[in-house]
């Protein structure tokens, strides 16, 4: 028999949204309504996908039906009520990282929703290209058994610009008030990364900085943290590097028993054969691409009664790891 295909409902039509309904489309769901408190934005994404059904209230959307998922882009504060009223309708949820924005309200969102419904958590870092080489590599025995790992980004998104706001701030305007930034919004794919490739983690120490002036939240980071059998693990970023581009980049070592991985930027080779095993990935032009990779694993998940790689139990560990890092940090958790 053949599959039905996947009615989806979209919540949260800013820009993230593009990259949410281009992979539904490529991957031969329908998109039968999209919905945001800013109408307008729902009707800019429904004309430009060809979407019917606009809201402005998730409550009316759920009320009409008609839609078998929810993917949830809005805003952290609004994912776990929409995700409540999802389940409470008996709709499958997709929530955009993170989950919650506290340790504690996605334990409780978790323990609401129960197994009324699939609830998988759209982390895409690890499924992007010069990170699903680094994990290919891994798991084709090239360097061994994993002894260390470090992984670093840098980006000049919040140094000052002559006339205007910096790039992050004019991208993101919350930052502005919001008290925290770099490792809530951004390297909490670090160490998602991270536990995906070395497996659990525990926080001995971090450290958080602000260079840029007049923002809340943290813009530099150093943290430490150990694995199983003595393995160490590193991150480290700053949103306020000069000469580096407004949008991160990252550079990732893997220290094996057998060699070492390096990944810088969208180079990745082994160390010490450089010229024969280097391979390249177009970063800008397969972007889509990790997206893409997401969506079909939840439908995948959802056709054939498979887990998900990153279901609402495996990336609360993530939001685990990034919140002990405030703590380490003595940092309040209140957002």
């Amino acid at each position: 028999m053949a599959e039905r295909k996947l009615r989806v409902a979209l919540i949260g039509c800013g820009l993230i949204s593009l990259y949410h309904l281009r992979a539904w489309q490529a991957a031969g769901a329908e998109v039968v309504a999209v919905c945001d408190t800013d109408r307008s934005r729902a009707e800019a994404r429904a004309k430009e996908f060809d979407v019917a059904r606009v809201y402005g209230n998730a409550i009316d959307m759920f009320a009409q039906g008609g839609f078998d998922v929810v993917d949830i882009a809005a805003s952290v504060n609004a994912h776990a009520p929409m995700a409540r009223l999802a389940a409470n309708a008996g709709v499958h949820i997709m929530v955009q990282k993170p989950m919650c924005a506290t340790v504690a309200e996605a334990k409780a969102l978790i323990a609401d929703v129960g197994d009324r419904v699939r609830f998988m958590v759209h982390e895409n870092y690890r499924f992007r290209p010069h990170y699903m080489t680094v994990r290919r590599w891994v798991d084709e025995g090239r360097i061994g058994r994993i002894r260390h790992a470090a992984i670093s980004c840098r980006g000049s998104g919040l140094c000052e610009r002559e006339g205007t706001v910096p790039f992050l701030i004019e991208r993101q305007p919350y930052l502005k008030w919001f008290n925290r930034n770099l490792v809530f919004e951004t390297m909490i794919h670090h160490l998602d990364v991270l536990r995906c490739l070395v497996g659990p983690l525990r926080v001995v120490a971090a450290r958080l900085g602000r260079l840029a002036e007049g923002l809340p939240g943290e813009d530099t980071a150093a943290i430490l943290m150990e694995g199983e059998d003595g393995l160490i693990a590193t991150a480290d970023g700053s949103l306020c590097a000069p000469g580096y581009p407004q949008l991160h980049g990252d550079r990732l070592e893997v220290i094996g028993t057998l060699g070492t991985i390096v990944m810088e930027l969208n180079r990745i080779y082994l160390v010490g054969r450089e010229d024969e095993t280097v391979e390249e990935v177009d970063l800008l032009g397969r972007y889509q691409e990790c997206f893409d990779t997401v969506i079909r694993a939840f439908m995948t998940g959802l056709n054939h009664d498979a887990p998900f790689e990153t279901d609402r139990l495996d990336n609360l560990e993530t939001l685990e790891l990034m919140e002990s890092v405030y703590r380490a940090a003595g940092v309040e958790m209140n957002p």
